[in-house]
């Protein structure tokens, strides 16, 4: 597939209008982002929970809470962070307290965390601002999460997702990208994010972490999953249409239904343990 989802680190059009209006295109149906949308390993969130030195967690980038009510199934306080009023609305009504601001123009007052993450949202951050601001947020030997997921379909379902997104958008800067995407491509983007939390010299050692794991999708869940996608929440809805009618086919030429090989990755590293 050329086309991301929310928060893939090394995406973004060329232009910096054209990512932040792709930023602002996935509160359009808050819904079905958050049924569509696959949650995070449990391991991953077990794994940031215990390397922390206690329940606050700051959620940046929010969106519709997905990350956020596991972070509170786990039993922490989760603090969202959200620029897009819909989504923010969305998560407020699941249970999620969501102040709506950018990461780089909210007002901490003084609030510290013992975590703060960032799932597939880091994308829309500054990432040197960014990462010096989750330093002064963060208590000592509180702990930075940034982390997403790495999927594609697959080349049955992605090649004819890929020839008709051209056909109906030729325009768009995500048609230079190839139909699938090698792995090594988000690990060395991820690499990047925790080179930028090492340069800050206020963390220790950052570390990545890698979660492999497995997601049958048929037909119509696929189908309600694509239109959450980065590039499709900006088309019209003939153009929609004719992707996803290709996209339908190719499904049904594999019998309904294909198994979806997902891989979490993270950069995480904790606070030093003195201001």
């Amino acid at each position: 597939m050329p086309i991301l989802p929310r928060g893939q680190p090394e995406s973004s059009p060329a232009e910096p209008h054209e990512a932040r209006r792709m930023a602002e295109s996935f509160g359009v149906d808050a819904q079905r982002y958050d049924q569509a949308r696959a949650g995070y390993p449990d391991p991953l969130v077990t794994r940031i929970v215990t390397g922390s030195p206690g329940p606050e967690v700051l959620d940046v980038g929010c969106g519709t809470g997905i990350a956020a009510r596991q972070f509170q199934a786990a039993g922490c306080t989760v603090l969202g962070i959200e620029p897009d009023a819909r989504m923010a609305d969305f998560a407020r009504a699941r249970g999620l307290q969501v102040e709506v601001a950018t990461f780089e123009a909210w007002q901490s007052t003084g609030r510290t965390f013992d975590a703060v993450i960032a799932a597939q949202s880091w994308h829309w951050v500054e990432p040197v601002v960014g990462v010096a601001k989750a330093a002064r947020v963060l208590r000592p030997e509180g702990r930075l999460a940034i982390f997403g997921h790495v999927y594609e379909p697959p080349t049955e379902v992605a090649e004819p997702f890929a020839a008709a997104y051209r056909r109906v958008a030729p325009d768009s800067p995500l048609n230079g990208q190839p139909a699938r995407r090698p792995l090594d491509l988000y690990q060395a983007a991820y690499a990047m994010i925790a080179e930028k939390i090492r340069e800050t010299e206020q963390f220790n050692a950052p570390e990545q972490w890698r979660f492999d794991w497995e997601q049958s999708y048929t037909r119509d869940q696929w189908l309600d999953l694509l239109p959450t996608t980065g590039g499709l929440t900006q088309l019209r809805p003939d153009q929609l249409a004719e992707i996803l009618g290709a996209v339908g086919d190719a499904i049904d030429s594999l019998g309904g239904r294909f198994t979806m090989n997902y891989t979490t990755l993270a950069a995480t590293a904790v606070r030093v343990g003195t201001f």
